[in-house]
């Protein structure tokens, strides 16, 4: 159980650290080739903080665990929101810019829809559904690009979301493009290898505690491949820029929709699980759904009507989250 244990922290590490290479390599090769470092952070990050969501749901749909394929993507958008950005939030609110949220909170809500649609009526993530989801996170990705090339206010961004220096930039220039592809390769790698490791490990430790499947990938498994939002949010908070961090969560909570849902389905398609129940109806459609769309509400709402995040409603999410981690554990009990 020890060894268990310890390979299940190993793959979160590799996790994590493979997600820092990969986007260090990828932001550096783009600015060796002068793309525009306002691109680079709103895909290139964005997609590199959500590729340990995108590497452990593919595994775990391809080895027929449909359960932590299906769970980590509802539990890192509810862990995203309602700890990492309401931590953000709770230490330091700020104004937002209701204009760079408006297009990624609208996608989400959308896919969000289509996503409950096919898990209330459907109760089944067929190969189609996974092709129509990653269709979403294409048509997306082109309107950003567009939407971006047309702005010319927003200033440079670094891999952190934190806006470059042109220090930073000399310095990105002068790394070489063999450098910057090993950083790409090796991160890819270690995302491989980690997600391999947490998902044997984490199934492992699951059946030893008598614990569901679902309920470790909505919270260790969710909140470990997290980590690389939740790193960004600190610094960009460390550095005054708490917008930014807001608008990298939604960010990824529509990655985590479209893109991690999208790649496992398409690969394995697997029916809604019910590892619980809660007055007789599927804890996953009468909780866990519910749940996610209410914290996206709780931060998109005043964010998008009033131009503003509130303290009180970080405090407000990070209560949501530790009664709802509580509850997930009280059920399988």
């Amino acid at each position: 159980m020890v060894v268990t244990v310890l390979l299940f922290i190993i793959g979160l590490i590799l996790l994590i650290k493979g997600g820092d290479w990969f986007v260090d390599g990828a932001t550096g090769i783009a600015q060796r080739f002068h793309i525009p470092e306002i691109l680079i952070g709103a895909t290139v990050v964005s997609i590199g903080t959500t590729l340990p969501e995108v590497m452990v749901s593919a595994t775990s749909a391809l080895g027929g665990h449909g359960e932590i394929a299906y769970g980590n993507a509802i539990g890192s958008i509810i862990c995203n929101t309602a700890f990492i950005a309401a931590l953000t939030i709770a230490i330091r609110p700020a104004p937002v810019q209701r204009f760079t949220l408006r297009t990624p909170v609208m996608f989400f809500f959308v896919s969000a829809a289509f996503y409950m649609y096919t898990a209330y009526i459907d109760g089944y993530f067929s190969r189609v559904t996974g092709i129509i989801l990653l269709g979403i996170f294409l048509i997306y990705m082109i309107l950003t690009v567009i939407q971006m090339t047309r702005d010319p206010e927003h200033p440079d961004l670094a891999p952190d979301g934190t806006a470059i220096s042109n220090e930073e930039e000399i310095a990105e220039e002068t790394r070489s493009t063999g450098k910057n592809l090993f950083l790409l390769v090796l991160g890819a790698a270690l995302i491989a290898i980690g997600a391999n490791l947490l998902v044997d490990n984490g199934i492992l430790i699951a059946e030893a505690l008598g614990v569901p499947e679902s309920v470790i990938a909505l919270t260790f498994v969710a909140l470990g491949t997290s980590l690389p939002e939740l790193v960004t949010a600190v610094t960009s908070l460390l550095k005054g820029h708490g917008s930014l961090s807001i608008g990298n969560v939604i960010g990824a909570n529509l990655f985590n929709l479209v893109l991690v849902s999208g790649v496992s389905t398409a690969l394995a398609p697997f029916k809604v699980p019910e590892s619980s129940v809660i007055a007789g109806h599927n804890a996953s459609l009468v909780l866990e759904i519910p749940v996610m769309l209410a914290v996206m509400l709780i931060l998109t709402g005043p964010a998008m009507f009033k131009g503003r995040l509130y303290r009180a409603q970080g405090i407000l999410l990070l209560c949501i989250y530790a009664g709802f981690c509580v509850l997930q554990f009280a059920m399988s009990a």
